[in-house]
């Protein structure tokens, strides 16, 4: 094995902790009875993951080739997008569209696989830890300040 390519060790950790991280977000989902749950946000961490380290491998060596591994991203997010776009839901007889904030998760968790799947452990920590700032917090932030300025009825599915 070269010096560059990542071990065995690093892609197991690298893989494991972007499934985790995704699964973390996505138990919020889940708990609200969301289309996209726990097991959709962490396949879709994995799979960032996987292309990232993926590309990694397959263009390692002194001579990194930057573009190809931007292009890796800028796909994995272009797909991404097409599962956050099915989440997204607008109600026939109103004017109300549900599934932002599943397929902003879901966008996220693909973000963050890809930061665990380049190694940017920082970056994904700091990042899961405000992206679950604001799934749970948000909701009590939103719930107020719709109950005190009058806008809670355009989102009934806020807490009371």
């Amino acid at each position: 094995m070269d010096a560059w390519q990542l071990d065995s060790a690093q892609i197991v950790i690298r893989l494991a902790a972007a499934t985790f991280i995704g699964g973390v977000l996505g138990l919020d989902r889940e708990v609200h009875s969301k289309p996209a749950g726990m097991r959709t946000h962490a396949l879709v961490s994995l799979g960032a993951a996987l292309m990232t380290v993926t590309t990694l491998e397959l263009l390692g060596g002194p001579n990194v080739d930057r573009a190809a591994i931007t292009r890796t991203i800028q796909g994995i997010i272009a797909g991404v997008g097409f599962l956050g776009g099915g989440a997204i839901l607008r109600a026939k007889d109103r004017e109300e569209v549900t599934g932002l904030t599943t397929a902003a998760s879901i966008w996220i968790v693909a973000a963050l696989g890809i930061a665990c799947g380049g190694g940017l452990w920082v970056s994904a920590s700091v990042s899961v830890l405000l992206s679950l700032l604001v799934l749970i917090i948000g909701r009590r932030v939103e719930g107020y300040v719709h109950r005190h300025f009058g806008r809670r009825e355009s989102n009934p599915q806020l807490p009371p």
